[in-house]
């Protein structure tokens, strides 16, 4: 499997998350000097320090966890797929969606969760559930599911746009997502999901069975006797962006 990575796109955000921390630390420490003073004139300056401080903190944890850390998500999702054949390419931050796949399993966009604990879905309420880890970190670190639903299919969105504006490749498969939860303690328990939800040492053999199922059809005279896929690969970067 080949890897194309956006590097410069990756350090601009590490940067972004570390100084967006080290601001919000200023201004919580100046938003609690000026708590102390006696002048009760000053408290809504000593307020408003402390809600931007809190905001501009959980931009750095955002940052953070995603550009920050090693290993990143993308670094965690080119692990779990390595082994794939040559076919293959994993694009990180290349393309109008952060992780996309493409080769014989389709066109797959990879949604990267870093929750723990338990993940499920109920079909009939049709919500998504996180039982376990801690409520505070799940508040304050943002290791809240939120709506998977909603990002997913924007992503979705995004990518299919860009497929009707700037592709015209006959027989091209729909794009698919696939949500990829990257935390070793993390449990998936959502076979009724509309949406392939899975555990990241799944992931691959998830994919080796898509590329047996899924064949994708090439017709000789629209295609040029080239397989719509490889058609696709062509039309995006083939090099990593470095520093």
């Amino acid at each position: 499997m080949k890897t194309v990575t956006n590097f410069k796109y990756i350090s601009r955000n590490r940067k972004i998350g570390q100084y967006t921390t080290l601001a919000s630390l200023a201004i919580l420490v100046i938003g609690f000097i000026v708590s102390l003073t006696p002048d009760p004139s000053l408290f809504i300056y000593s307020l408003l320090a402390l809600v931007f401080g809190f905001v501009l903190s959980q931009v750095g944890i955002y940052f953070g966890n995603h550009w920050g850390r090693s290993p990143r998500p993308d670094e965690k999702l080119t692990a779990g797929l390595k082994g794939l054949e040559d076919k293959y390419t994993f694009y990180n931050y290349m393309t109008v969606v952060p992780h996309l796949l493409v080769g014989p399993a389709g066109i797959w966009i990879l949604a990267p969760y870093l929750q723990k604990g338990t993940i499920s879905y109920d079909p009939v309420k049709k919500r998504w559930q996180q039982r376990g880890g801690n409520f505070l970190l799940k508040l304050f670190a943002q290791e809240g599911l939120g709506r998977p639903d909603q990002d997913t299919y924007s992503l979705f969105q995004d990518l299919q746009k860009f497929i009707s504006k700037e592709v015209e490749i006959p027989n091209l498969p729909s794009p698919q997502v696939a949500m990829v939860f990257l935390d070793e303690k993390a449990v998936v328990q959502a076979a009724d999901s509309p949406i392939p939800a899975l555990h990241i040492d799944k992931l691959k053999d998830f994919l080796r069975r898509q590329a047996k199922e899924n064949i994708v059809k090439t017709d000789s005279k629209e295609n040029d006797g080239m397989d719509p896929i490889k058609q696709f690969q062509q039309l995006l970067p083939e090099d990593s962006l470095t520093l």
